[in-house]
Order: C-alpha cells, then structure tokens, then sequence
C-alpha cells in the first residue's frame, strides 16, 4: 500500500490530520516523509477533482451484464444530518468487477435513485441484463422507468434478515433453515413450494414475516433465469457490503466522518483501492451468453441468442 492509497482510508476512518503520520508509520514503517496538513489538504483537492472526472467520464463503449446497487448511510461531524452515498457496482463481459458509480443524496427515494441511472444512461451506459438491490422501494420505481429493459433480483441477506426480526428469537433458528430452502432449491418450482411450505408454518402466528418473504415473492427468485455459475453472486449484497463492512461498524460508534464533500470523497477513493482486489465472477467465460440474450432456465442454459 502507498502513501495515496493509504492516506484516504485512514482518513474515512475518522483519523486526523495530526493523526496521519503515526498512523502510515504503523502501515508502512518509519521514515513516511512528505505528509503535512498542507499536503494532505491539496491530495484531497486532488480526490475530489479526480470524483468529478470520474463522474463525467463517458459510458458509451461499457457494458454490464450485472449491476449491484446499494445506499450507504453516514453521519456527518457539522450535525445530526446523514447523507446516503448511491453506489453502483457492474460485471464486465469477462467477469471483472467494477465500479461504476459513487454519488450521494439524503435518502433513498425513488427521484434521488432516478438520478444516478438517468445520469449513466445520459452518459451512453445500456441497459444491464439484471440488476441486484436490496428493498429500497425507490431504486426499483426508478429502475423500472430508466432502465425497463433490466430484471430485478432482491438481495437474500437482506430479506432474511428483515424476515428474522418480524419473528421471535426462538423461532429464527427453524425460520432461518426454511428460508435457506427456499434459496438453495436447484429450481424455481422447489423454491415457490418452500416458500409456501414457509407461509403456511408461520402465518398465523407471524403475518409480518411472510408478507415480508412473500410481498418480494417475483424478484426474489429472478435468479433462475441466469446461470447456476452465478447464482452465488445474484443472491446476495457481498459485492458492496463486504467493502463497507468496517465502514459501517465506525459509523455506529463516531459522530461522523466530516463534510458531504469529503466522505464522498473518500468512500470514492477506498472503494478505488478495493476493487484492485475485487475477484471475478464465478463462470466468467459464460457471461457473452447472457449478455447476447441467451435464455436460461433453472440455470441451465435453453437456447441460445
């Protein structure tokens, strides 16, 4: 790790400008020379042009068979106001993953969500063949009016989560089996006969949790039109969460990280640095299929484009 890669992580992580040195020492060794408030102050005038170029970059010749989607919250150190960083993560043809977008808001809503894709489709970004979010009910309103072209697929750690707090401790255990059923069936028709299996174990005593499964029932099992290779990949949220997840166990201890502008910032530049490890898909050479219009059915591949 470099002084330009490790200096925007320390400071997402809340470490001051005082704070630096010490800290690189610790990652890098002693003798870390050239670091100062005032250099710090102009690399992160370089951070933030170097978003503002990211963000205006054309897409005309970049193609996502996937995307990931998913809002960030954070604090921020002037107030109690939070801000909301939209990230949009997308598989290439050859499976590599990358990030596509990084822009922020004060919430989730379906107008906040419209204009991060209005502005990837303004900028030549075609529709992707599924897209990958959590319940947010404005990521999807607004998917279906940018990109109507593009499939749904709910994040399942999510869904089960959600499911699981609608329900009392001592029933999660048998509840969280019967919802891995339901994900893990090799097909649709053994998916849908879990879920029912679910509903009717726990309606009666627990309406909220099956409304909760079953009001998401269509987008939850879009992943059988794809290949079985990525399954793994289509079920869950790990492609963002797993970056964030030291993120966002600090934002429920801190205040916050700073001014909108810097956490921008600085989510922007620790995601740059992830994604150089960012590994890629699982039956990376089958995504051309998918990406020509091949039809899948329980994963396995019916007819090609």
């Amino acid at each position: 790790m470099t002084i330009d890669e490790a200096v925007p992580i320390l400071y997402l992580l809340g470490i001051s400008t005082g704070q630096m040195l010490p800290a690189l020492e610790s990652l890098l060794g002693p003798g870390v020379s050239g670091l100062s408030a005032t250099n710090v102050t102009r690399l992160k005038r370089c951070w933030e042009e170097e978003h503002k170029t990211w963000s205006r970059r054309s897409l005309e010749e970049t193609e996502y068979c996937y995307m990931w989607v998913d809002g960030i919250y954070f604090g921020l150190r002037s107030g109690e106001d939070r801000i909301c960083l939209f990230v949009v993560v997308g598989a290439r043809a050859d499976g590599r993953k990358e990030l596509v977008a990084v822009a922020t808001g004060y919430r989730e809503s379906t107008e906040s969500w419209a204009s991060v894709l209005r502005d990837l489709r303004s900028r030549g970004l075609v529709p992707p063949k599924l897209m990958i979010g959590d319940g947010a009910l404005g990521i999807w309103a607004a998917a279906r009016t940018v990109y109507p072209e593009t499939k749904h697929q709910r994040y399942w750690n999510h869904k089960v989560l959600n499911v699981l707090d609608a329900m009392p401790k001592r029933m999660q255990g048998k509840a969280r089996q019967m919802l891995r059923e339901i994900w893990s069936a090799d097909t649709r028709k053994d998916a849908e006969k879990a879920m029912d299996a679910f509903v009717s174990t726990f309606e009666a005593k627990y309406p909220k949790a099956t409304s909760c499964l079953t009001k998401d029932r269509v987008s939850l099992l879009t992943f059988y039109d794809f290949p079985a290779e990525h399954w793994r990949h289509l079920r869950t949220s790990n492609v963002i969460e797993s970056t964030f997840s030291s993120v966002r166990l600090r934002t429920e201890k801190t205040r916050g990280h700073g001014t909108e502008s810097s956490t921008l910032t600085m989510v922007y530049k620790l995601l740059e640095h992830a994604a150089k490890s960012w590994r890629k898909l699982n039956g990376c050479m089958i995504i051309p299929l998918v990406m020509q219009g091949a039809i899948y059915e329980n994963g396995i591949l019916k007819k090609a484009a």
